[in-house]
């Protein structure tokens, strides 16, 4: 059982290092450094798009407008470091 709650934090690590890419992605959109009519980047940014939105939807539903700052990625850190510090230690020491 411990392994399969180390294998959910590696999970949520790269699940964080993929919020990341999406906002330095999303960043360089904004400020014209791609180009989203290229092919490649297209995909890649529907690939980031569809992968992080189910997570960040919800986030940014709860959020107040704050006048185009989008601070949802960092909410969803937070949450992410409190699964893998508090809650994932805590049944792993059910399982001792």
């Amino acid at each position: 059982m411990i392994e399969l709650l180390q294998f959910i934090s590696y999970l949520l690590t790269i699940y964080v290092y993929i919020v990341i890419a999406m906002a330095i992605l999303s960043w360089l959109i904004a400020f014209n450094v791609v180009n989203t009519r290229n092919q490649i980047v297209h995909m890649i940014a529907e690939l980031l798009y569809r992968l992080t939105e189910p997570a960040l939807r919800p986030i940014r539903n709860v959020l107040p407008n704050m006048g185009g700052i989008d601070i949802s990625p960092i909410i969803l850190f937070l949450i992410i470091l409190f699964i893998q510090s508090v809650i994932l230690p805590n049944i792993a020491k059910l399982f001792i």
